[in-house]
């Protein structure tokens, strides 16, 4: 898209559409040179067709080409677009030249053959003509069939279509049962003829027989014995040397072949599963089960002895424990078999980029979202665009799109700096293939970056880039600066025109296209990617739905500029780290066999700038490394909302293909039994038979109506979902754009047919209007769901129920990489951001406990989706059960009886499995138990704080409709590299563990006297409440390290255990007395003087 480098800001609803960045007169004429109606080649005008419209020579593109340069380029040219490299096809009117592909229309069958000449009217010629071209027959001695002609006045139903073929052990479905093919002996000395109709030819001596395609070819005369074994060793031959092909490829000389295809490489699976193996899977499931029957004899114990003296305290902990277990459950069958995945890029090259030939790789927009720069630096952003636009990918296959929901002129300057920087880096990552290729990232890694080096001008080149990059940073930085104040009259552009985004809340929508168009590209003279700046329209009395809107918004944009297949969104901190990661979820999505019913990829988040410790959990190894492995085994990972790679269908709402099950064999054997076998199959499947009879005629019925009234826009898409819904369904589902609706039938991706640059521009700005969702599917069933914060969720729940299947990709260099909130507070919000969406959902109709049944959710799948909106809940059971524990300090009493010999084993057996259980998922998810550890840790911080918070705050949001928002007041200083992991800051999510931690101290201490005071018998009873107690505080310990900031003279722990033991000793000294005696004989005066 060529806008001369121009902002395009507009809004449908008040038919604005304005050019900035250009002067009076190109404001003018913007739209007329925007149109392209002059041939690129020769600079003639283009013509115009017979409907109105002008001709079109690449429907990938439309790159603007006159008739006789299209013809003059397919005859002696190289047959391809000059701008996007694809082959160009046969447009009616033009004669066939080598390479076409095959036809099945019957009326333009004379410019087709061009017949022309009326002088070899032989009906031979034409068949052979006619069955040439379908067959593609004598390519290297006939390139041309120009010199075939027949009269033109020759009757088009004269001459058959459909022509007859012997296939290869089955019928052609075309011809029909009284119509054969023909076996013509040899004549003329040009070998044997298959011919479509009987023709009478006088050297001949045989009339032709008619064949049945059913029998043999050896029953005519055909293919002898001999044939039929030499085709079958060949089979055989070729099959063995496929099984050769090993997926690690050959090892040494063992084979050596050279009748074995270089592409038989390329043919071979671009991914596998590598199932755990089964010395680490088996005894997990075994220890899963042996829990299970611990558990159920462990409730068994506890509801039939009840504490007596302490009743009200043993039920709650029993109702707290059979929760812990039910969603233990959930949590646990979903990793019941976890896999691991392991992809191929050698066989994806082999496949989609051969040598000589433009790369068939499929197309990806990429879309960075981001609102605030202030919040958002755009130092990180614009290092996440450089990622992007250097990535390992065929550039004119990337287009980024960076979302600016919050209008900022500085984020539209920064772009507008990083573009211009991209021209110099992007050629130098590829040119010396450096990771990361995050300028920020690079030349920050300690690494020897002279590590396999050895051109002499890499550290020059290296060394000025450096130089490069710190001036861009002083650039962006100034900006950043300038940004602190706006002017009261709002921000101007450079022309002098008012930045439209001065009103953040009421502004037009605005499009940049910075790369990509004509006359940019890099200092040595390549192409680049696309990068597009995007701001959609937003007025006051709309509800945009924050990030959800923002990407559904890029999605529709995209599928008007660039339309890829494929789509990956990244968070505007989350930069590429492996610039082959588009190839890794290629080598899913792109897979012939698997590919067709992926409908996202999913990658897993790491993380920059956290502490060794990760006292916080911010990797959240756990989740990503045992969870998500074992979701992938079962229809695939949830959506984590950034480094993912999504089909643009599957966001579409469609349903997943349906895989056509095979015939059933029939056995002649045992014919009574078969028989009776039958009768009852018949028996009990013929209510279904007959309800699959009223679905299919329903869905008939749906068929009917035709795609007949759709404006300009979906002329001539061919596609079966266009046949399935009329045009006032697309509307409904898709909005108003007859354009976008028209790229949405293209599961290939590619702009529609005949678009021109100012009506794809005007239909950008359309789709990015305010109201364009209005009465439309957008958030209920196409694109990002609406209804939660964490639309992530909602959005992959949604493509599960559709039938669809994700993966999980995890390569040896991580994808990508982002950074995390590493202090307390910034941490527990994050945390209650995620646990207020699962209770938006678990409050909403789409719900997994109710929603979806009957589609094409697993029931696995459904239990973790279930996890995923419960977890919530677990924060009242969990802050009861840790204050248990003082309370029973504090009181004297206990939850469990006296124990038993049977009870102390059934405990002893429940402690050893769970940590076994923990051991063997830490095994063979390659988690350390450091991770493991701080995981459990803030899974109680978590869940008596953020999670409890969430819980009460999505009640209210939802049943009364009253927003609650958690205030941070900000205190810290800067105290080294990682200074905000000591930063405090002050928020009401802090109260509820420190009342718990507190309490819980309080009643160690008061339990220790208690049982010092009272003798050695109260010592026994006092283990198991110390025990609960001390987990407690075990578990809070990361929290208590926060809260009490950076100590730089005293350790922590030396702090705390001061004040613990000083606590202990005081309360010993008030309350223990050791003068006075505790029974026994009764000491009194003596009255004697011993003087």
């Amino acid at each position: 898209m060529d806008t001369k480098g121009r902002l395009v800001a507009g809004s449908h609803n008040r038919n604005e559409f304005v050019l900035i960045n250009a002067d009076e007169v190109a404001r003018v004429t913007s739209v007329k040179e925007l149109s392209g109606q002059i041939c690129q080649i020769c600079g003639d005008e283009i013509e115009i067709s017979v409907d109105g419209e002008p001709f079109v020579a690449c429907n990938e593109c439309a790159f603007p080409v006159c008739r006789p340069c299209y013809e003059y380029e397919r005859r002696e040219g190289n047959q391809a677009c000059p701008q996007c490299k694809t082959r160009y096809k046969r447009i009616k009117g033009c004669p066939r030249v080598e390479g076409d592909e095959d036809e099945d229309g019957d009326d333009d069958l004379e410019n087709e053959f061009d017949i022309v000449n009326h002088d070899r009217r032989d009906p031979h010629h034409i068949a052979a003509a006619m069955l040439s071209a379908r067959l593609n027959i004598n390519r290297g001695s006939q390139p041309h069939i120009s010199g075939i002609s027949t009269p033109a006045e020759l009757d088009a139903a004269s001459v058959a279509t459909e022509i007859p073929l012997l296939t290869y052990g089955q019928e052609d479905a075309g011809i029909s049962a009284d119509k054969h093919a023909l076996i013509i002996p040899p004549f003329m000395s040009r070998g044997k003829r298959v011919h479509p109709m009987p023709v009478p030819d006088p050297s001949m001596t045989l009339p032709p027989r008619p064949m049945d395609p059913k029998k043999d070819l050896a029953v005519y005369g055909y293919g002898t014995v001999a044939w039929k074994e030499r085709m079958e060793e060949w089979k055989r031959k070729q099959n063995e040397k496929l099984q050769v092909v090993k997926h690690e490829g050959n090892n040494g000389d063992e084979f050596e072949d050279t009748d074995l295809p270089m592409m038989d490489e390329g043919r071979q699976p671009l991914s596998r599963k590598l199932p755990i193996s089964s010395s680490k899977i088996n005894p997990y499931r075994i220890i899963i089960v042996l829990r299970l029957a611990i558990l159920g004899l462990f409730f068994h114990y506890r509801i039939l002895h009840p504490v007596n003296d302490a009743y009200v305290l043993w039920l709650i902990s029993v109702i707290c424990e059979i929760w812990f277990a039910v969603s233990w459950i959930l949590d646990q069958f979903p990793k019941w078999c976890p896999i691991e995945r392991e992809t191929y890029l050698d066989r994806l090259s082999l496949r989609y980029e051969k040598e000589g030939k433009p790369s068939e790789l499929a197309s990806v927009d990429i879309f960075v979202s981001t609102v605030d720069p202030m919040k958002e630096p755009p130092l990180i952003t614009a290092n996440t665009v450089l990622s992007i636009l250097s990535v390992d990918y065929p550039v004119d296959k990337v287009a980024c799109y960076v979302s600016d929901d919050g209008a900022a002129m500085l984020t539209f300057e920064a772009l507008s700096e990083t573009s211009e920087f991209a021209r110099k880096w992007v050629p130098f990552c590829k040119k010396f293939n450096i990771e990361p290729r995050a300028p920020e990232w690079y030349f920050a890694q300690k690494v020897d970056y002279l590590r396999d080096k050895v051109d002499p001008t890499f550290v020059r080149e290296r060394r000025a880039m450096k130089r490069d990059y710190e001036e861009f940073k002083v650039r962006i930085n100034g900006l950043v600066a300038m940004a602190q104040k706006v002017p009261e009259e709002g921000w101007t552009m450079q022309d002098g025109t008012p930045w439209p985004g001065n009103n953040v809340r009421d502004h037009p929508g605005m499009i940049q296209v910075f790369l990509g168009h004509d006359g940019v590209r890099d200092i040595e003279g390549n192409e680049l990617p696309r990068l597009i700046y995007v701001s959609r329209e937003k007025r006051p009395g709309f509800d945009h739905h924050k990030k959800a809107g923002a990407m559904n918004a890029l999605v529709r944009v995209s599928a008007i500029i660039s339309n890829a297949p494929y789509m990956l969104n990244v968070d505007c901190d989350h930069y590429i780290n492996n610039s082959k990661a588009l190839r890794e979820a290629m080598c899913f999505m792109m897979d012939p066999i698997s590919g067709k019913k992926i409908c996202y990829v999913q990658f897993p988040q790491r993380f920059d700038g956290i502490d060794r410790h990760d006292r916080y959990s911010n990797r959240n190894v756990v989740f990503f490394d045992i969870n998500m492995k074992g979701l992938d085994g079962i229809q695939g990972p949830i959506y984590v909302g950034t480094g993912c790679v999504f089909r643009r269908q599957a966001l579409y709402g469609y349903d997943a293909p349906v895989k056509k099950k095979p015939p059933r064999k029939t056995c002649n054997c045992l014919p009574k039994l078969c028989c009776c076998c039958c009768c009852r199959s018949k028996k009990k499947n013929r209510k279904a038979k007959s309800n699959d009879k009223k679905k299919n005629n329903k869905e008939v019925s749906k068929q009917i109506h035709a795609l007949e009234n759709i404006e300009e826009g979906i002329e001539g898409i061919d596609n079966e979902k266009s046949s399935l819904m009329p045009q006032i369904k697309f509307e409904k589902k898709f909005g108003q754009s007859p354009v976008f609706i028209a790229s949405t039938l293209m599961e290939d991706g590619g702009v529609p047919k005949g678009a021109t640059t100012a009506s794809l521009l005007k239909e950008a700005i359309h789709v990015i209007s305010c109201g364009y969702e209005d009465k439309s599917d957008w958030g209920k069933e196409v694109g990002w769901i609406y209804g939660s914060v964490t639309e992530d969720i909602l959005t992959g729940f949604k493509m599960h129920c559709h039938g669809w299947r994700s993966v999980y990709c995890i390569p040896k260099r991580p994808a990508f990489k982002g950074s995390a909130p590493i202090n307390l507070s910034d941490r527990l919000h994050q945390v209650l951001r995620w646990a207020l969406g699962s209770v938006e959902i678990f409050l909403s109709r789409h719900c997994p406990l109710w929603y979806g049944y009957g589609c094409g959710l697993k029931s696995l799948e459904r239990f973790s989706y279930i996890a995923s909106v419960v977890y919530p809940l677990t924060s009242i059971p969990l802050l009861v059960y840790c204050t248990l524990p003082a309370i029973c300090l504090l009181t004297g009493k206990f939850i469990v009886p006296e124990i038993s010999n049977y009870a102390s084993i059934l405990f002893m057996s429940l402690f050893i499995v769970i940590a076994v259980t923990s051991i063997l998922e830490m095994q063979w998810g390659g988690v350390g138990i450091h991770d493991w550890w701080r995981n459990e840790q803030f899974w109680v911080i978590g869940g008596v704080s953020s999670h409890l918070f969430a819980l009460f705050q999505g009640l209210l949001k939802v049943l009364a409709g009253v927003n609650t928002n958690f205030t941070v007041t900000s205190k810290g200083g800067d105290d080294g590299e990682f200074s905000e992991l000591y930063t405090f800051k002050w928020t009401s999510l802090l109260i509820p563990p420190m009342v718990l931690l507190f309490i819980n101290v309080i009643g160690v201490i008061v339990g220790i006297s208690d049982a010092i005071s009272n003798g050695y018998d109260s010592w026994g009873p006092l283990f198991g409440r110390l025990f609960f107690a001390f987990w407690v505080i075990v578990h809070l310990y990361p929290f208590l390290k926060g809260l009490m900031g950076k100590q730089d003279r005293l350790p922590t722990i030396i702090v705390v255990w001061s004040i613990l033991l000083a606590s202990i000793f005081s309360l010993l000294w008030a309350r223990v007395n050791p003068f006075i005696s505790r029974g026994g004989i009764v000491l009194e005066v003596c009255g004697l003087n011993c003087d």
